[in-house]
């Protein structure tokens, strides 16, 4: 999955960075200055120079196969005085400095996140839906996972291979029947760990075909030779076409034979994949589309279709956005941010605004408002809660891991809550999410 974050190089957003890429998740990041972001984040993600304020810089591209999108953008806010013993207090919660705004916050929490909403809902895939290979804009992990398996290992002739060009893997080769061959194919190494897909329908594949028939197969065993769960599908010649295969529909097969005690395919323990031309059909009937010779089968995407919603905007915003004038507030309770609202340029009345914008933008999302942020490791329990009432501290660390945990629960969706943390120990991150109240 390739994830856009949007101030990557914030304290939040750096972090969020990181943890990603520790799961192994593919990065983009949204930055003003690449030169900064190069020496901050490292060369394993890709760079999109763009200002979510000036809206001209929000290309589409920077979507491409993108999934979800983790927004971390902000304010400026420093302490007056600006020495260097000074800030690093400021930051950790330890003491209150008079603060100043450097940004607008008009501007960047309300104006630039509605720029950034738009783009993204123009331009991002269904929340129902995963994508697996986005063949359209590969990296070198797609270029490794898969490798030609054709029927040589068997005593056939038959050569294929799969390259990425035109924003399309192209499955090619010659198939020949010679020496009592017939099948051609294309497979991924096996899935470390193996994709969890129970939450979903079936695997979708967008293809422009040759006007032959194809197998599709794939495995819930780490076995190299065991057995297969396969579908057969049609293609039209050099015209798109989106195939649709239902985990239910798959068919157990082992070398073109099916396997009729084999228990029903287990969509929580997907270990490879695998695109086949194959003289066969099942148990010995011949492909009625098959014929020896050259073949192309070029591939967009293949994803899983058909789960359960999914956040595909996490937005950091911050406890106290409803508190600024509201009836029977005591300001000398509330922490600075509250009682300096307006001071601050309005500050939390903005994000307000913000969050109100990715609301009616009909994105599915999570929007998360932590108390106070300090530098400490992110090792407490977290505490979320609705209402805006809540106060205290939480880690950047911590929130750093509750947007990645969000990206993968549709628990998380549509809920706008705070959070804090509490005694050492570890988050429910399942438990957080599923005691909260979706908003209406």
């Amino acid at each position: 999955m390739t994830i856009l974050v949007a101030g990557a190089t914030g304290g939040v957003g750096k972090r969020v960075v990181k943890n990603l890429l520790e799961q192994n998740y593919r990065v983009r990041a949204l930055v003003r200055d690449t030169a900064k972001a190069q020496n901050m984040l490292g060369d394993r993600v890709e760079l999109f120079a763009a200002d979510i304020t000036i809206p001209e810089t929000l290309k589409p591209e920077m979507m491409q196969g993108v999934s979800a999108v983790i927004c971390c953008t902000g304010t400026k806010v420093q302490p007056v005085e600006g020495d260097t013993p000074t800030r690093e207090k400021y930051y950790q919660g330890i003491k209150f400095y008079l603060p100043e705004v450097v940004d607008t916050p008009e501007l960047v929490e309300y104006a630039g996140i509605k720029n950034l909403v738009k783009v993204v809902w123009q331009h991002i895939s269904p929340a129902t839906d995963k994508v697996l290979f986005d063949f359209a804009n590969p990296n070198a992990d797609i270029k490794e996972a898969w490798g030609a398996i054709d029927d040589v290992v068997m005593g056939g002739v038959s050569q294929s291979n799969i390259r990425l060009a035109e924003n399309k893997a192209i499955f090619s080769g010659i198939v020949s029947t010679d020496n009592n061959g017939g099948f051609a194919s294309v497979r991924t190494r096996n899935f470390e760990p193996p994709l969890d897909l129970s939450d979903y329908e079936g695997i979708e594949l967008k293809v422009i075909g040759d006007g032959k028939r194809y197998k599709f197969i794939t495995r819930c065993e780490g076995k190299w030779d065991g057995v297969g769960y396969c579908h057969s599908f049609d293609t039209v010649y050099n015209f798109p076409t989106t195939i649709r295969i239902p985990f239910q529909d798959l068919i157990p097969v082992f070398r073109a034979k099916t396997v009729t005690e084999a228990s029903q395919f287990d969509a929580a323990k997907v270990y490879s994949m695998q695109l086949m031309l194959s003289k066969f059909e099942y148990d010995g009937e011949l492909n009625p589309k098959f014929e020896a010779g050259s073949f192309s089968l070029e591939i967009e995407y293949i994803k899983a279709y058909g789960g359960q919603a999914k956040p595909q905007f996490v937005q950091i915003s911050s406890a106290g956005v409803t508190r600024p004038n509201r009836p029977g507030i005591n300001l000398e309770e509330e922490p600075p941010a509250v009682r300096m609202n307006e001071q601050l340029g309005g500050i939390l009345t903005w994000k307000l605004r913000g969050e109100e914008a990715i609301k009616a933008s009909g994105l599915t999302y999570t929007i998360i408002r932590p108390c106070a942020l300090t530098e400490q490791p992110g090792d407490k329990v977290l505490v979320a809660e609705q209402g805006d009432n809540i106060r205290g501290q939480v880690s950047r660390d911590a929130i750093a891991q509750l947007c990645i945990q969000a990206l993968n629960l549709p628990a998380a969706v549509n809920k706008t809550f705070e959070v804090r943390e509490e005694q050492q120990g570890v988050t429910d991150w399942k438990k957080l999410f599923s005691n909260l109240q979706a908003d209406t």
